[in-house]
């Protein structure tokens, strides 16, 4: 659209009346010096033109050749037209004129307020803001010339609310990351790469070492921390941050020169199970943007490995336990490390909060020696939390160290061989399972493992809206089949001034230290409780038959058990919670349950069925479920459900199964991560923005593994379902259940992953132009002689890569050409 407007009105009054001399009138000052400029287009004000240009700043009017004929510029102003909130406008201008321009400049004169970029030239352009109904944006271009004139023009955008900006990816199995048209991909960080100063480059053929000084496999949940120009905490910052990123496990056929040796049962060489820890934890690099993209600093300060072996601090109601001592720390007060960190959270003090999620397995405690050394008390709780591993995942406990002091793979032996916890490593499974606070922005800080939180297979730890004066809380899955959705409310009201307060994990000390851990009750009617998770409060007692609770360190080591005996509602693996930041609704995958029957499915987890090829029954799919907490309130100790989504391929029955309508452009299975955009921009206002990520085997025979977006609607925006289940043996039961709104186009799929991937981990840089996205353990079914995958290095090459490239996890940076925000 385009449209000149006048510099100013015309004189209408009658100035001959007012002015009785024989002097020329200003009508006749108009008609003459109109006569010589008849060239000037309609829409600019001709009379003052002529006066002033003539008359009152005669001194200047002159141009460069003296002639005295300067008069002001004529300009016209336009735009690329109305745009949904997210998306690029640009502003657009023509000046004529006869005297030289000296500046030019576009302001912004009503609407919501925006920022321009390249304001002070004749193009401008700005992003959409977030509107809940279609809203005018007036914008004026001004233009002066040499003489000092101006002219200038105006022009209106008509801003809609955000919609979804992509055509849908079609599913695929290609061996490339794959983005809609209009969206570039390039790989930033991987397995391997170096991120201190005289590391090796990585040479990706199993001899490689050093991978405390290296980015670790499998990268999970990731966050992105801004840093400003002098290296200083920015949440602003769109060019340069700490991208801080979970290592949840390993791939270990590529790990090695020719895989690795005695995996199953040890004795394992001291030298790969050593490459194989460090391998696991949480990296922190910094990233700066330049003129060719995204690159990482390899010598960054702010660089950091933690891994299974970094001391950290434990902190909270369980810190000095007897259920924490070990030989490491005789008071129960330290630990080493973190292992199989999953998805995170973060807090407005600017902290990571990452989550230790399948740790038991890593643990060597062969049941059927060490329950005779046990209490039936702890034989109970070390089978509950699976701690019944004969040899460990990868027998790090079978290495005999060259130094006989080192007890960095004893630890992982979990068996009660000594006199007591002091001389043996019976208790250092209780040293796991846990939220760590890491602070991004010091590595000079140890993390501090929050034992208020709960002990559990941690898949998340999403905090709800922080309000003043209010407790704010922390949602968490646990990801096992039949496990529970927990939340932490805190004991003390959230104060602003807390975000920005330097002493960063002091704050989390406040917040994270001391609370009150609930676990979730879902009914069929539509509601929810949420149990409160205390020694002595229901059946949380000494007394209790099933486990007889000594002290609230007790319930909270063994928040498993404590959920059981208040009768929480058994899921379909919780894994990553998400709060919607306008609406404070909470959301939480539910990625699939093979163990889920026909007896045992209720309103919350409807579904029992046969998905082909497989003839296995359960929630082979999935589901995401969401609930508004009573009052909208943190501190809410009620709630009311539904299930946003139900997973499913398109082609299945949608009487039973499809129950969300999905079609070819969003069907999916087992969704696992799950984000919403940052409110730092339109992708987190008004009608935020959902990203889903899966997780899947009973759709990979169709596609790799996928990201979608979505727009989700409200809690109660459908109503409810009679689903039909069928058991083996033919026989049907039904279950009635609540069902979001039916998706429809505000749900479409934005990526791909190569093959055997995981998609996983997912944030943005404030402004939401840039996404980083996490691509886990791709290939992951291969060998080091036979890989599966060559990715990353198939993303764009030129020709195929050799047959034995192994392929690495690795992080991906996804922007929009045209400069938009990613997703609208």
């Amino acid at each position: 659209m385009s449209e000149m407007l006048e510099l100013e009105s015309g004189y209408s009054d009658g100035d001959i009346d007012t002015n009785p001399t024989s002097n020329p009138s200003l009508n006749d000052l108009v008609d003459r010096r109109y006569s010589r400029r008849d060239t000037l287009k309609s829409g600019v004000s001709a009379a003052a033109i002529a006066v002033f240009g003539g008359s009152v700043l005669a001194a200047c009017d002159s141009n460069s050749s003296g002639n005295g004929n300067n008069t002001a510029p004529v300009v016209t102003a336009g735009s690329s037209g109305s745009a949904s909130a997210g998306r690029l406008v640009t502003l657009t201008s023509t000046v004529t004129d006869d005297g030289g321009i000296v500046t030019s400049a576009w302001t912004q004169v009503s609407g919501p307020t925006v920022s321009l970029t390249n304001a002070n030239t004749a193009t401008a352009t700005f992003t959409a803001p977030a509107v809940s109904a279609a809203t005018p944006l007036v914008f004026r271009y001004i233009a002066t010339d040499q003489q000092g004139l101006q002219a200038s023009a105006e022009t209106t955008v008509s801003v809609t609310p955000a919609a979804l900006g992509f055509t849908a990816v079609a599913k695929n199995k290609n061996d490339v990351v794959t983005v809609p048209t209009g969206y570039s991909v390039g790989v930033l960080t991987r397995l391997g790469d170096p991120i201190v100063k005289d590391v090796a480059a990585f040479k990706n053929d199993g001899t490689d070492t050093g991978y405390g000084s290296r980015i670790g496999d499998h990268g999970d949940a990731l966050h992105y921390f801004g840093l400003n120009a002098a290296g200083a905490r920015d949440d602003t910052s769109n060019t340069r941050g700490v991208l801080v990123q979970n290592h949840e496990n390993i791939t270990v056929a590529y790990l090695h020169a020719s895989g690795p040796t005695n995996v199953a049962a040890g004795p394992r060489p001291e030298a790969e199970a050593l490459k194989e820890i460090e391998a696991h934890g949480v990296s922190a690099v910094e990233l700066v943007r330049g003129t060719a993209g995204w690159a990482y600093v390899q010598d960054s300060t702010f660089n950091r490995r933690v891994t299974p072996n970094t001391a950290v601090d434990i902190s909270g109601p369980v810190r000095g336990s007897a259920l924490l001592v070990t030989p490491y720390s005789t008071g129960g007060t330290a630990g080493r490390g973190t292992i199989n960190n999953c998805a995170n959270g973060s807090t407005p003090w600017a902290t990571l909060l990452t989550c230790e999620e399948n740790w038991a397995g890593y643990f060597r405690r062969p049941a059927a020696t060490d329950n005779a050394r046990r209490t039936p008390k702890e034989v109970t709780a070390l089978s509950r939390y699976g701690v019944t591993s004969t040899n460990g995942n990868y027998a790090w406990a079978s290495v005999t160290p060259a130094d006989a002091s080192n007890t960095t793979y004893r630890r992982w032996d979990a068996q009660a061989t000594g006199t007591s916890s002091t001389t043996d490593y019976r208790n250092e499974p209780n040293q796991f399972g846990w939220v760590v606070e890491i602070d991004p922005y010091d590595r000079s800080k140890a993390p501090r493992k929050r034992t208020a939180l709960g002990r559990m297979n941690h898949e998340g730890c999403w905090p709800g809206p922080f309000v003043a004066g209010r407790k704010p809380a922390f949602y968490m899955g646990d990801d096992a089949q039949n496990e529970y959705l927990y939340k932490f409310v805190s004991a003390t009201g959230w104060a602003e001034a807390d975000a920005t307060n330097a002493d960063r994990l002091a704050i989390g000390d406040k917040y994270l230290d001391a609370g009150t851990l609930y676990v979730a009750k879902f009914n069929a009617d539509g509601t929810g409780q949420w149990l409160p998770l205390v020694f002595g409060q229901g059946n949380v007692v000494s007394t209790n038959a099933t486990y007889a609770f000594a002290d609230q360190a007790d319930v909270l080591t063994h928040a498993r058990l404590a959920a059981d005996v208040q009768g929480a509602t058994r899921m379909d693996r919780p894994e990553w919670t998400a709060v919607n930041p306008v609406t404070g609704e909470v959301y939480l995958t539910l990625t699939n349950n093979a163990s889920r029957t026909t007896a045992t499915a209720d309103a919350a987890n409807p579904r029992v069925y046969v998905d082909p090829p497989s003839t296995a029954r359960g929630n082979r799919n999935g589901h995401i479920i969401r609930l508004r907490e009573t009052g909208d309130t943190t501190e809410a100790t009620s709630f009311n459900w539904d299930i946003y989504l139900f997973a499913a391929g398109s082609d299945l029955d949608a009487t039973n199964i499809n129950l969300s309508a999905l079609t070819a452009d969003n069907d999916l299975s087992s969704p696992d991560g799950l984000w919403f955009g940052r409110p730092s921009n339109a992708s987190g206002q008004v009608t935020p923005l959902l990203w889903i990520q899966t997780d899947d085997g009973a759709f990979t025979d169709v596609t790799n593994n996928q990201m979608l977006a979505a727009f989700p609607g409200r809690v109660g925006d459908g109503g409810t379902r009679t689903v039909t289940n069928t058991a083996a043996d033919g026989t049907t039961s039904q279950v009635v259940t609540r069902i979001g709104a039916a998706p429809g186009t505000n749900l479409r799929r934005f990526l791909v992953g190569p093959v055997e991937c995981e998609i996983t981990g997912v944030d943005s840089t404030p402004d939401g132009r840039t996404l980083f996205v996490g691509i886990q353990h791709p290939g992951e079914n291969g060998t080091a002689a036979t890989p599966t995958s060559k990715w990353p290095d198939s993303q764009g090459a030129v020709s195929t890569p050799p047959a034995t490239t192994r392929p690495r996890s690795a992080v991906v940076v996804v922007v929009k050409n045209d400069g938009g925000v990613v997703g609208l």
